[in-house]
């Protein structure tokens, strides 16, 4: 890899980019870049892989190439939990593209239904009611945002609706509340919020902690997690899963009050 002059900062253009460890197609996935993300190249292979680092996390990988472009000032982001992209502006044409929550685009126009966008993918049509824009308040319930992810697969590494892991639905729930937060379990875990003494009475919206696994709870009793045990996003009895991963790793949970204003 050669080093590349400074600074070259390039936009994800692909609806979901694949941040991986070593720069091929076969390197464990360490995230995922959403659309509209701002990166900093600083090797690039010629190959097809760039090296960057991502400027709203810091987090550090591999991304392919052709998933970059020159930045723009994005004017709406993703509010639903995916959303499809149309080559013309009706429901009855095939996707081109499937966009994430969080991801963020630039209007070329704007009518009644639809927003005409810009991607990899070209020119392409978005449902309107599915985008707010950039400037719209920030959702007021960052557990209702992970709400949205039920039933949605487990993938290590990801960050959308197709595949999603532990820390990326904590991550990307905070984000559309207007909150940042580090990428993985272990950070989160370091930085979110204020630890809780034992026998604090817990409430909707406390993380639990476990070493390489994060949780939200959805009230007292409810764990909310994309759960490498079931793989998938799922809402269990909390008490089931402090059982569970005691039996199966011998660690008890920590749990974490944010405090969002």
């Amino acid at each position: 890899m050669s080093a590349v002059g400074r600074p070259f900062i390039r936009q994800v253009t692909a609806p979901l980019a694949p941040l991986r460890r070593e720069p091929h197609s076969g390197a464990a996935l360490d995230t995922e870049a959403l659309i509209g993300e701002q990166v900093d190249v600083t090797e690039d292979d010629g190959e097809g892989w760039v090296r960057v680092t991502l400027l709203g996390d810091h987090y550090a990988g591999y991304l392919p190439a052709d998933a970059l472009g020159d930045p723009s000032e994005p004017t709406h982001r993703v509010a639903a939990p995916r959303t499809f992209v149309y080559p013309g502006p009706s429901i009855k044409l095939p996707p081109v593209a499937v966009l994430p929550l969080g991801g963020r685009v630039r209007a070329l126009a704007v009518n009644d239904t639809f927003v005409r966008i810009w991607g990899e993918f070209g020119e392409g049509y978005v449902y309107g009611a599915h985008l707010v824009p950039v400037a719209h308040a920030p959702e007021d319930d960052f557990v209702a945002v992970a709400e949205r992810f039920l039933g949605a697969p487990y993938l290590w590494g990801g960050k959308s609706a197709l595949g999603i892991d532990c820390s990326g639905l904590v991550q990307l729930s905070l984000a559309a509340a207007g909150v940042g937060a580090p990428r993985d379990s272990g950070p989160q875990s370091r930085e979110l919020g204020e630890s809780l003494p034992a026998g604090e009475a817990l409430r909707r919206g406390d993380l639990a902690f476990w070493p390489g696994h994060v949780g939200i709870l959805r009230d007292a009793s409810v764990l909310l997690h994309a759960s490498g045990h079931h793989m998938l996003v799922v809402s269990e009895p909390l008490e089931e899963a402090l059982a569970r991963i005691r039996a199966a790793t011998g660690h008890e949970a920590t749990f974490r009050r944010l405090i969002i204003r």
